[in-house]
Order: C-alpha cells, then sequence, then structure tokens
C-alpha cells in the first residue's frame, strides 16, 4: 500500500514538474494558460508532504488523488497545445478552445474540492496554499476574458473566402503581425503544428485543417512578398556587384509565386534539398529529419507507416527547381553542407564484413545445410540493425538469397525470403531486391511456400509497394491472386499481411481489376461477417480503395454489401463508418437500387448521426450520401403523386364510358 501511494504521489510531483517546463503560450490563450500552470505548480508542496510523510492515505482521499492525477494529464495535454498547437486553430476554434479550459478548470477543481486535508498529515501553510488554489479555480470558472474579436472576424472571412479572390494586403498584414507569423521561422512552426494534428486525426486532414493549411500558405506568400530576403538560402542576402543593378530595379515587383509541387508539404518553403520517403513522397530533409527525431513513424502527408527512416535524394526534383529558378531570375537553392554520402553505407567492421562474406561462401557451396544455416544467420543479421543489411547488400548477398527461393527445402526457402524481407527495409536495397529479378520468386515461395513463408513473402511485397513503379511491377508478375488466397485462408498474421500488401499495391489503379478478377471482393465480405471481426478495418479499407473502380463497384453490389454496410454505419468504429459510408457513396452513384435499399435498412439516421459526429471524412461522405438520398425521396415522391394523379383522372372517365355504353 506504502508503494502504491509513493507511485502515485511521483507522478502527479512528475506531472506537475512537466508542467513547469511548458513555456510560451501563444497570444491568444496566453493570460488563461499561464494562470493555469502557475495555479498547478502551487501544488507541489502538498505532494511533496504527502510524499515524506508516514501515515496512510484515507481511502476516499487516495481516490480523490487518482481524478486529480487525470484532471492533471487533461491540463497537460491543454497547456502543451497552448504552447505549441496552431496559432490559426486556437484563434478559429476558440470557442472549442475555451470550453476545454473550463472543462479541465472544473475537473481539477472537483478533484481538489474531494480531498478530505483534514485527515492528510501536511502543514497548515500548505492546506491554506492549496485553499487558495482551490477559490482561484472556482473564480476561474465564471471568468471569460473577451477575445480579439477584429483578429477572429479577419481570419474567419480569409478561411472562408475563395483560393482565387485577392485579398486585401492591409488585412494579411494584420494577420501575420497579431498572430506573430511574420517569420520564417514562426511559419514553418505554425505549418509543423497543422502537420501534428492531421497526425492525430489518423491521417485525413479533413476540410477545417486543409483550410487552415492554404490560409497559412496566403499568409506566408505575403510575407516572402513584402520581403523577398526574408529567406536567406532562397534568395542571397547581399547580391553581387552583378546582380546590385536588378535587385534595385526589381525592388517593386512581387515575387513569384513558387510551384506547389516545389515547396515543402511540412514547411511550405521552396525545397533546398528535396528527399524522398519510403511512400514516395517528397519533403525537404532538414524538415522530415525534425519530423521523424519527434518520434513519428508515419509519412506527413499520408500519413501511410513509414516501412523505413531512411531517405533518398530527389534529383529529378532539385534540377527542376533549379531550373525554375533560373527561369524567374532567383538565386538556386543552395543545398545545406553535410558530411553525409547521398548514397546509404555501412559502418560494419572488418571482422563483421568477414562474416557476412563467409556466410555467403555457404550460400553458394552447393551443401543443403551450410545453404540453409547460412540463409538463416543472414536473415537474423538483416533484421539486427541497418549496417548489417547496408553491408550484406553491398558483399552481394540479394541475387543469392534470391536463388534460395525456388530451393525445395522449405526452411531455406524461408529463410531467402525473411531476409529479403529484412533487407527491403534499407530504402537502397529495394531498387536491388527489385532489379534482381526477385518479385516472380517471391510470388512463388507466396504460392507454394510454408505457412511462415508465404506470410513474409506478402510482407514483403508489401515493403517493396511502397515505391510507386514497384506496384505496376507486382501487379503484372501475378502476386495479387495468391495474395487474395492467403488474406482467405491464411493465420490471422497472414492475412494482415496480405491485407496491408493488397491495400498498398491497389492504390495504383491498373491492379485494382486484377483483385477483383482474383476474387477479392467475397473474401473481403466474409472477413467482414465472420464472428470476432478482427479483420474489419482492413477489409473495409480495401473495400473503399476498389468501389473507385468499376469492376469494384459492380463486385460489391454482386456480394450483396449493402446490409453490412449500412450496419457498420450504425455500429462501427469511427473509421470503419467513415470507409463504410465511402463505398456507399460510390455504390449509389448513378445506381437508385442500392440507395433504396440502403434506405429500407433505416440508413438515414445512422448517416445523420454520421453527419454531425463523425470523423471529417466520414461528415463528408455522410453529408453526400444524405445529399443523394434527399433527392430520391423527393423524386419518389413526385413519381407517386403523378401516379395518384393518373389514377384520378382514369377514374374520372369511367363514368362517362359507362353513361355512353
Amino acid at each position: 500500500m506504502e508503494d502504491e501511494k509513493g507511485v502515485l504521489v511521483q507522478s502527479l510531483i512528475d506531472t506537475v514538474n512537466e508542467i513547469s517546463t511548458i513555456s510560451d503560450y501563444r497570444g491568444t490563450v496566453k493570460k488563461q494558460y499561464c494562470n493555469l500552470a502557475r495555479r498547478l505548480k502551487l501544488l507541489t508542496p502538498m505532494f511533496e508532504e504527502i510524499k515524506e510523510s508516514k501515515e496512510a492515505i484515507p481511502e476516499e482521499t487516495a481516490k480523490a488523488l487518482v481524478s486529480l492525477k487525470e484532471a492533471l494529464a487533461s491540463a497537460q495535454e491543454l497547456l502543451r497545445f497552448g504552447s505549441e498547437g496552431s496559432k490559426i486553430y486556437l484563434v478559429l476554434e476558440r470557442g472549442e478552445i475555451m470550453t476545454k479550459f473550463y472543462e479541465v478548470t472544473a475537473q481539477l477543481e472537483q478533484a481538489l474540492s474531494a480531498i478530505s486535508y483534514e485527515n492528510l498529515d501536511i502543514s497548515d501553510e500548505v492546506k491554506e496554499q492549496v485553499e487558495l488554489v482551490l477559490s482561484q479555480f472556482r473564480r476561474a470558472k465564471g471568468r471569460v476574458d473577451a477575445p480579439d474579436v477584429e483578429l477572429y472576424e479577419e481570419l474567419l472571412s480569409l478561411y472562408n473566402k475563395n483560393n482565387d479572390v485577392t485579398t486585401d494586403p492591409a488585412v494579411l498584414r494584420r494577420l501575420a503581425e497579431k498572430l506573430q507569423l511574420m517569420g520564417i521561422a514562426d511559419l514553418t512552426q505554425e505549418s509543423l503544428a497543422l502537420h501534428e494534428m492531421v497526425a492525430s486525426t489518423g491521417g485525413d486532414p479533413g476540410e477545417t485543417i486543409e483550410k487552415m493549411s492554404m490560409l497559412l500558405k496566403k499568409i506566408k506568400d505575403f510575407v516572402q512578398t513584402e520581403n523577398p530576403n526574408l529567406d536567406a538560402p532562397l534568395k542571397e542576402k547581399n547580391p553581387g556587384p552583378s546582380q546590385g543593378g536588378q535587385a534595385s530595379s526589381d525592388r517593386n515587383h512581387k515575387a513569384p509565386v513558387i510551384p506547389d509541387d516545389f515547396r515543402c508539404p511540412i514547411s511550405l518553403e521552396l525545397m533546398k534539398d528535396p528527399v524522398i520517403v519510403s511512400t514516395g513522397q517528397t519533403y525537404e530533409r532538414s524538415c522530415i529529419e525534425k519530423w521523424l527525431e519527434a518520434g513519428h513513424r508515419t509519412c506527413p502527408k499520408t500519413q501511410q507507416t513509414l516501412t523505413s527512416t531512411a531517405v533518398t535524394p530527389n534529383y529529378v526534383l532539385r534540377s527542376l527547381i533549379a531550373q525554375w529558378c533560373e527561369a524567374n531570375g532567383i538565386e538556386p537553392p543552395k543545398r545545406p553542407s553535410s558530411s553525409r554520402p547521398s548514397k546509404t553505407s555501412s559502418a560494419c567492421s572488418p571482422a563483421e564484413r568477414t562474416k557476412i562474406e563467409i556466410l555467403l561462401c555457404k550460400l553458394t557451396s552447393g551443401s543443403p545445410e551450410d545453404q540453409r544455416s547460412a540463409a538463416g544467420e543472414i536473415r537474423l543479421l538483416a533484421k539486427r540493425n541497418a549496417d548489417n543489411r547496408v553491408a550484406i547488400a553491398e558483399a552481394g548477398a540479394i541475387p543469392l538469397l534470391v536463388g534460395l527461393l525456388s530451393t525445395p527445402d522449405s526452411r531455406t526457402q524461408e529463410h531467402a525470403v525473411t531476409a529479403l524481407l529484412n533487407l527491403s527495409i534499407c530504402e537502397d536495397n529495394k531498387g536491388s531486391i527489385v532489379s534482381s529479378g526477385a518479385v516472380p520468386s517471391i510470388v512463388h515461395v507466396l504460392r507454394i511456400g510454408s505457412m511462415e513463408a508465404r506470410e513474409n513473402a506478402a510482407a514483403t511485397l508489401f515493403s517493396l509497394s511502397v515505391i510507386d513503379e514497384n506496384k505496376v511491377t507486382i501487379g503484372a508478375s501475378g502476386a495479387i491472386p495468391p495474395l487474395v488466397t492467403l488474406l482467405s485462408e491464411g493465420t490471422q498474421r497472414g492475412k494482415k499481411d496480405a491485407a496491408t500488401a493488397l491495400f498498398n499495391l491497389c492504390i495504383y489503379q491498373g491492379n485494382k481489376g486484377k483483385a477483383v478478377r482474383a476474387g477479392v471482393v467475397p473474401t473481403l465480405m466474409h472477413l467482414l461477417t465472420e464472428p470476432g471481426g478482427g479483420m474489419v478495418d482492413e477489409a473495409l479499407a480495401i473495400l473503399a480503395i476498389l468501389s473507385s473502380h468499376p469492376e469494384g463497384k459492380a463486385a460489391i453490389g454482386a456480394a450483396e454489401a449493402v446490409p453490412v454496410l449500412v450496419e457498420v454505419i450504425g455500429n462501427g468504429s469511427p473509421r470503419n463508418r467513415e470507409n463504410a459510408a465511402a463505398v456507399l457513396v460510390h455504390l449509389c452513384a448513378g445506381d437508385q437500387q442500392y440507395l433504396a435499399e440502403a434506405k429500407e435498412l433505416g440508413v438515414m439516421g445512422p448517416l445523420v448521426d454520421l453527419a454531425q459526429n463523425g470523423t471529417d471524412r466520414g461528415k463528408r461522405k455522410a453529408a453526400q450520401l444524405l445529399e443523394r438520398m434527399s433527392r430520391f425521396i423527393e423524386q419518389q415522391k413526385q413519381a407517386q403523386v403523378q401516379t395518384e394523379s393518373q389514377s384520378q383522372i382514369q377514374e374520372a372517365r369511367l363514368p362517362s364510358n359507362a353513361a355512353d355504353s
């Protein structure tokens, strides 16, 4: 019990200490957040005296301290966002931000009020200090500070304005000054803050953050146009004698607008050293390295998981940027000086290289036992670290391992394909593996290997397919049918590996038809409805991609998917509801049969809820479906009115016809 008390109180002290390190709150929340942080720091003496006390904590007070720990964690998250979050978001969503602030304040006040101070072994001075904090929290609940209305209204107006409409430079200047976005460092930090928000949403930025990014781009363009020498690497601040005359004569001309493809998606600046990550997206080297150093393992733009943290220089784009700069009279951006070689090289010791060479000799020995043991050791070495992966490839292991994929020895085959999987983590090795003709042999293992070998073959194809041109190669090699088979009959891990590979391959339009013709849709529908539901997320994600393809749409319709989709929209997780709605949008496009079926199954209520409470993408899909459903219902009413009118006309004619007879 004493240990539990010590751990609990120490965690309270640690949280307050971490809060103390947060500083530089954004201007729009500075007053409230500084006050909150200051009050929380005053609680530290109480926690320290409780920790030093030999007396046990009463049960009710212990519960209150647990509640206080949760409240402090909420406060820490709130304060961190107030220090590092998007300045634009903090202004536009001030109502939501302040609601959260008052909720956290109430949570802290409630937890502190539940503590029985007279039963705690703490000094009178500390009790008085905590009482003071508690009274401040109570007063803060009812206090509302007036926001900067002009800043909010001008920012909101720019936020809602069409991108093609010219904005008054005076408004842009006021916004940039009030938001303190006048320097490159501030603009870059704001861009990173918006990317952090995208990452926290699971990858779908939604319309709100997308519009905020466009708003930031307008402010950034204005700042750089007003002060062309702001970004030193982009334009030399002290032009030489040959440039001096031109610089002065051109001072009144606006700087050319940088093409979006030449801007880093993170910093929005012209790229100096563009590099490609494992998803195929390009970023400024320094920006993506900061992103990775912050602990992120996803692509900032696509939110796909990065299979490797290695980056590859984008020489083609760098050349295009240089040509554009030259054509627009801009000094081409200089690459930051770096001792880093452009190609990954290994730091393995001579002894380790000798060991690798010995293993390669065993691979070529012709002895099945030597080949098996050597392939197994290379598999483990390649798994261990990046240096080993580079050294093994440099030694020439890849073609030898590819040759072992067709061996009749199942264990050797398993080691070889897994070694290639581990080697493919290194970006430079992906190209070497594909160029060595490995893909058909990996597909061979996927078809006839042991279950573990098939699983690792699927994972290898996924790793290789992060490079776009490899998606085409793998799809053309016949990989998709055996992946569908593994998705159907594999172990849980095998199904996951097959699903991730299929998802990635089907990003390429040409592979969607192949997957549909291989029978993936019935398999996915089975995974959606099987007991346990361990593959629902993956199945819906793949269906959402396939539904945009004509063959995919037809196959999903034929599989009687509408009842399942309606059920998921009503009761699924936020991401699954979103994907189910996305499939239904494509299914109902130009086909009233599915609209009618979904309406009969009661989809309207779940759609209204999704439109109000779903993810940003889910809200958009639900709104599309509701609009189509409304049009469909209106058409039904009109058709019914028309039918009734015709019936009444016919009934009116009947008596006269009878009289004539």
